[in-house]
């Protein structure tokens, strides 16, 4: 998944809406990746039924807080270092998500401005 250079030639739109897809869809497994890590974490470290341990892991992995006190040593471990790797992977998937986007806008600003 490589981009063009600033030398090479501006993606045709169809090619970028390919690789926004493929972006996207990258995004979207990462999230529900990071989901599934919670969830099951949730269910084995804090004993959470499936409904509110996919809940929990939800509101960590966007940054909206705790709904459930956590009451054992191992359930807070868990749950501060999924919040730990919850605010990076955030981050990170919002970053691979928007990446074709910001590299287009900059590939056309560059393009634009060689032509003046």
């Amino acid at each position: 998944m490589r981009f063009e250079s600033g030398n090479q030639e501006l993606a045709t739109k169809k090619k970028f809406v390919l690789r926004m897809f493929k972006y996207m869809l990258l995004a979207g497994l990462l999230v529900i990746g990071s989901a599934a890590i919670g969830t099951l974490g949730y269910m084995y470290f804090a004993n959470l039924d499936s409904l509110d341990s996919f809940h929990m892991a939800c509101l960590i992995l966007t940054g909206m807080g705790p709904v459930v006190e956590m009451k054992t040593t191992a359930a807070k471990l868990f749950s501060s270092f999924y919040a730990l790797y919850s605010g990076v992977a955030f981050l990170s998937i919002t970053a691979v998500f928007f990446a074709p986007l910001v590299h287009r806008l900059l590939h056309v600003l560059n393009i634009d401005d060689k032509e003046d």
